[in-house]
């Protein structure tokens, strides 16, 4: 099955990029201006998409955030999962971690849907920069606007 990982250091404490993937500011800040949320089923909207993703959140501590896809759409997500591991890389040993190190996951790519994987790796990656952009400068900057000429991944 195929999996994209990608990895990238972020000059901000871990609950800055905690914050980021958790909440509803953080989320809308990087992603889509257009996130709702029901029970633990997180709902993102895209310009000319007709229905949201539906992501549900499994697990969400200091060290991993988890989500599942939780609906019918997009098909080609269908059984997919994404991952966030989180970890602390301290400017001195010893020393406060002031950065941090994000790995991402997106597998459980049933068989057939593996031709979509490039574009959405590639979606993901520009998706990334803007996440450690929003969590290292506070700046708001979302792929995804209402009225955008972005598509979803």
């Amino acid at each position: 099955m195929a999996e994209i990982a990608l990895e990238l250091d972020i000059a901000a404490p871990r609950a800055a990029v905690l914050a980021a993937l958790t909440t509803h500011d953080g989320l809308t800040s990087w992603w889509t201006t257009e996130v709702a949320r029901e029970d633990d089923v997180l709902l993102f909207g895209f310009p000319d998409v007709p229905e949201p993703f539906r992501l549900r959140r499994e697990r969400a501590d200091p060290d991993r955030v988890v989500w599942t896809n939780a609906g019918a759409f997009p098909p080609h997500w269908a059984g997919t999962w994404i991952s966030w591991d989180l970890t602390d890389l301290p400017d001195e040993p010893g020393g406060t971690a002031h950065r941090t190190r994000l790995l991402f996951r997106h597998g459980g790519w049933q068989p057939g849907s593996e031709d979509g994987v490039p574009a959405v790796a590639g979606t993901w990656a520009q998706l990334l920069v803007r996440l450690k952009d929003y969590a290292q400068s506070g700046t708001a900057q979302p792929l995804f606007t209402p009225g955008g000429h972005h598509h979803a991944p």
